[in-house]
């Protein structure tokens, strides 16, 4: 019979990854790397398994490309330490690990959860996600940010969802959007791209209206406005740290995850 190996990668999460893995603790195989965390990552991991690495941080491809050369398991379920496994999502995934497919790789869709809520619009959601997979088919892009898995083979989507806690509140939402929006700046300008006046004033401004106009997110009442704000900032963030680094005057910042 086919068997489940679950990879997370954590750096600083102890408030968050408790819950983690306990909505996983049913899978044969557990492994956590660690970035070399400064609070109590890795003994909230050690509670629930022993294999667990500490390493600095190299990037997010490479980091849950290093968890998939240590997993043992035929089928890989790769998550993130904000993102929780749902009842029906374990039935469903044991049903698949069980059968050893049919496909070689499943989309899962988040119920993003922001201020303790699901946030149902605004391309929010279904947000399909490649996390569950053959560990022999699967292997991660190498991108500065939002990485993604590539499967070789057959992919399908799963209806089952996946819960992503990912911002604390407001002060994580800005502070990732700083991290993130770097990395990206630094991917763009490494690809040749560029980035000027018109694009400061209407790229922000056109994800706002998809995001709170053409998606929907005005539906989700004032979490969709403050969501469809923060994202347009962090687009500006992005174009300004690529015009930015264009003139070579960057900050140069490696990010975290």
């Amino acid at each position: 019979m086919s068997r489940l190996s679950v990879t997370i990668i954590a750096w600083n999460e102890e408030e968050r990854l408790r819950a983690c893995l306990e909505s996983v603790a049913w899978a044969e195989e557990i492994l956590v790397i660690d970035a070399e965390s400064t609070d109590k990552t890795v003994q909230v991991a050690r509670e629930f398994t022993d294999k667990i690495w500490v390493r600095p941080w190299p990037g997010f491809a490479e980091q849950k490309n290093f968890a998939l050369d240590q997993a043992t398991c035929e089928w890989v379920l790769s998550l993130d330490a904000d993102e929780r496994v749902t009842p029906e999502l374990r039935e469903r995934i044991s049903r698949i690990v069980r059968a050893n497919g049919p496909g070689d790789g499943y989309s899962i869709p988040r119920k993003n959860i922001f201020w303790g809520a699901w946030v149902r619009h605004g391309g929010l959601y279904p947000d399909y996600q490649l996390r569950l997979f053959r560990r022999a088919a699967g292997r991660f892009v190498d991108s500065a940010v939002h990485e993604s898995v590539v499967v070789e083979g057959h992919v399908e989507r799963l209806a089952e969802p996946l819960l992503h806690h990912s911002y604390r509140g407001l002060d994580d939402f800005v502070a990732r959007s700083n991290r993130y929006s770097a990395l990206a700046a630094r991917d763009i300008v490494a690809r040749g791209g560029r980035a000027g006046v018109l694009d400061l004033a209407l790229r922000p401004l056109g994800r706002f209206l998809s995001m709170y106009v053409a998606r929907g997110g005005f539906l989700d009442g004032w979490r969709g406005f403050v969501l469809a704000v923060l994202y347009a900032n962090y687009v500006f963030l992005r174009v300004a740290k690529t015009w930015e680094a264009r003139r070579g005057s960057g900050s140069g910042d490696q990010g975290t995850p």
